[in-house]
């Protein structure tokens, strides 16, 4: 942690917040369904579909036996959820997904 980060600093990327939606994927109890492969590579590629039209803006899958991923989307809570309602895997039982509003920060990105 560095002591040289101001109040002044602070404050400023604090105004500097955007609003964004938290949308974390869980697996659900239709995870190993007979056609599961078929419906999660619909799943993926509804999701890079969604990110490379700037809906989602930061896509993570997890490696977890319980946790899917998670993708910080650029939508209200509401349209996020509707959404991911219609997502293949959603629909099938095999993930269960979970909107939160939160605060980002534009211009933040993972290091490459």
């Amino acid at each position: 942690m560095s002591p040289d980060v101001t109040d002044a600093q602070i404050q400023a990327l604090a105004a500097s917040a955007k609003p964004y939606s938290l949308a974390q994927l869980h697996w659900g109890p239709e995870r190993h369904r007979a056609d599961a492969d078929t419906i999660e590579r619909e799943h993926q590629r509804r999701m890079v579909s969604l990110r490379a039209e700037g809906v989602i803006a930061i896509l993570c899958p997890v490696s977890s036996d319980t946790v899917a991923g998670v993708a910080i989307m650029t939508e209200t809570p509401e349209r996020a959820r509707e959404i991911m309602a219609a997502d293949p895997c959603v629909q099938a039982g095999m993930m269960t997904c979970e909107i939160l509003p939160c605060a980002g920060f534009p211009g933040d990105s993972l290091p490459g």
